[in-house]
């Protein structure tokens, strides 16, 4: 399994990560991983769904190339 080293966290953070650490009874370790991947699988669901559509068309690859070949930028 790969490792992770971080130097030089500031200490400020160091000891909110252990408090936090500590009321979800985790160690440090298992508590940043916890971090890590909940933000990451945010970000994740954030790419899966595209924004509200609110245009009156959908701007596809297509109609770009379309409004290029006729000189519109």
């Amino acid at each position: 399994m790969p490792g992770l080293v971080i130097k030089d966290l500031p200490a400020k953070l160091h000891r909110k990560l252990k408090a936090q650490a500590t009321r979800h009874h985790r160690s440090m370790t298992k508590e940043v991983l916890a971090v890590l991947e909940r933000a990451l699988g945010e970000e994740d669901r954030a790419q899966e769904i595209p924004p509200p559509f609110k245009g009156r068309f959908v701007l596809t690859d297509e109609f770009i190339a379309h409004a290029r070949r006729e000189g519109r930028e």
